[in-house]
């Protein structure tokens, strides 16, 4: 390590995110760049801690502790205190396929558990990976790696999210004739068209899939297998055959005056505008069935209220405010997170606290409080005459802790409230896979519908049929399915060439 006590002698600092005034305006991201001496400082503040729990990945009480990736972090982070940038991105892409990804929309559970974090703030690992990985395309050194040689085996992959991209880089890079199929009009899956491009700018999933075609890797756009090409197509044409399609099956709300119009999934939202966004960027003729699948859903004027509290509740909060919807609110069934840790959240356990999100800070500023309300339950929707949400109807609820049978929480009498809405957006988690290429190939799934393959070994009961990421494992983070491609890879690679060299 560089500097023993540098710990002890500098505070966390990250760097200025631009106003939420200015930044609601565009579709721009919002973080602004540091310092290089600032990040050389932030470096030195990585200890000599004997066991880095900030890379070990562990699943402790049903939430990611450590890295999944198993990133190298102590040592890149003492490299750029060290001011060795260069080594420092040999590093990191050691164990991580994209930290342009991850450095932008990881919750960073590597700083959850990391061991400074017992007692002060962690370590800022996640800036300091975006910091590497943008400094690394800045200075020309991520260039495409190219072959000549072959090893004639043929794989295709559906689905072109983290988990499938990391397959094919990982299968490319073992000289693999790698066939990526993605149903949408474009490259990227949920990087591309479920997390808004203020979040993560389509500029850079796009340089890295422009990187990948140039090392070979074949990506296939509006190809939907199942319907465009059956799946059992696919084992004819290919040595093996890996599913990353991902967990597309939204959660619904099954109330009373569900069928209201102005009622939309939270990716209809999310992809439509992305899909708007770049279309009119790149002055491109939308694709009149693509738009259709997925029309484009304004909340300008409009009292929006978004289901759901998770990041891509958040995600709807920030759209909605981009759009000058006239006021946003976001439901949250869930009590409100302590400030702190409590006795039974423990370090390294991944902290269940309250956080402020980049879209409730800009609902804050905007609107005078958080957007967030806890304990709420939402009862019915109230329509227009002419069939469109009017209103929302709720009671706040409160938990019973240890209840076994019915739901867990009870209503509070006198509590009852109606919301004016029109416009809802239901971001309540996925339920599983879409079940096409399943049910055509007869593959088992577990309960849950997900595909069923087992950790590390990822193979499917069909010979030949891998499977990885969210459909497998079910809704995940981005940085579990970057993983979870890279282990798949080395799977399929044994099972093509009988032993393996990847990691």
């Amino acid at each position: 390590m560089g500097k023993p006590t540098g710990f002890m002698e500098y505070e966390r600092e990250l760097p200025k995110d631009r106003s939420p005034r200015e930044r609601i305006k565009d579709w721009n991201e919002f973080h602004l760049p540091m310092a290089n001496e600032k990040l050389q400082i932030q470096g030195a503040r990585c200890m000599d801690c004997g066991i880095p729990f900030c890379q070990t990945g562990e699943i402790i009480n049903r939430a990611a502790s450590g890295c999944p990736l198993g990133n190298l972090i102590p040592e890149w982070n003492n490299l750029i205190y060290e001011n060795r940038w260069k080594e420092a991105y040999y590093r990191l892409t050691k164990t991580n396929n994209f930290p342009e990804f991850t450095g932008r929309v990881c919750p960073a559970p590597c700083e959850g558990s990391c061991c400074l974090g017992i007692n002060e703030p962690p370590v800022t690992i996640c800036n300091i990976e975006y910091s590497i990985i943008e400094r690394a395309f800045k200075e020309g050194w991520v260039k495409p790696q190219q072959t000549d040689v072959r090893t004639g085996k043929r794989v295709a992959i559906v689905g072109s999210g983290p988990a499938g991209l990391a397959c094919a880089d990982q299968l490319n890079k073992v000289d693999h004739n790698v066939t990526v199929y993605e149903r949408s009009d474009r490259i990227g899956g949920l990087l591309m068209y479920g997390i808004p491009n203020m979040k993560l700018d389509k500029n850079v999933v796009e340089r890295r899939i422009n990187l990948m075609q140039q090392e070979g890797v074949l990506f296939l756009t509006n190809t939907e297998i199942g319907k465009d090409i059956l799946a059992s197509q696919l084992l004819e044409e290919y040595d093996a055959v890996v599913l990353c399609s991902g967990s597309t099956k939204p959660r619904d709300l099954a109330v009373e005056g569900r069928d209201a119009g102005g009622i939309h999934f939270a990716m209809e939202f999310l992809h439509g505008n992305t899909k708007k966004l770049l279309d009119e960027r790149g002055n491109a003729t939308p694709d009149e069935e693509l738009t259709i699948n997925r029309p484009y859903i304004s909340a300008n004027g409009k009292d929006v209220i978004v289901i759901g509290g998770g990041d891509t509740g958040t995600d709807c909060v920030g759209t909605s405010l981009r759009h000058g919807c006239k006021s946003v609110t976001q439901f949250e069934i869930l009590s409100k997170p302590p400030l702190e840790r409590t006795a039974d959240n423990p370090w390294p356990e991944w902290p269940r606290i309250f956080r402020v999100d980049y879209g409730q800070e800009e609902a804050t500023v905007l609107q005078g409080e958080d957007p967030r309300k806890f304990d709420i339950l939402t009862k019915k929707f109230e329509k227009f005459e002419s069939g469109n949400v009017k209103a929302i109807h709720t009671v706040q609820i409160d938990w019973i802790k240890g209840k076994t049978e019915g739901p867990p929480f009870r209503e509070i009498p006198g509590t009852e409230k109606v919301w004016p809405a029109q416009l809802v957006l239901l971001a309540l988690g996925f339920t599983g896979p879409e079940d096409p290429i399943a049910r055509e190939l007869d593959i088992a799934c577990d309960e849950r519908s997900n595909i069923k393959a087992e950790y590390g070994k990822f193979h499917t009961s069909i010979p030949g049929v891998f499977a990885a990421g969210d459909a497998r494992r079910g809704q995940s983070l981005v940085v579990w399915a970057i993983h979870e491609g890279r282990e798949a890879a080395r799977e399929v690679d044994r099972y093509l060439m009988g032993e393996t060299e990847l990691p």
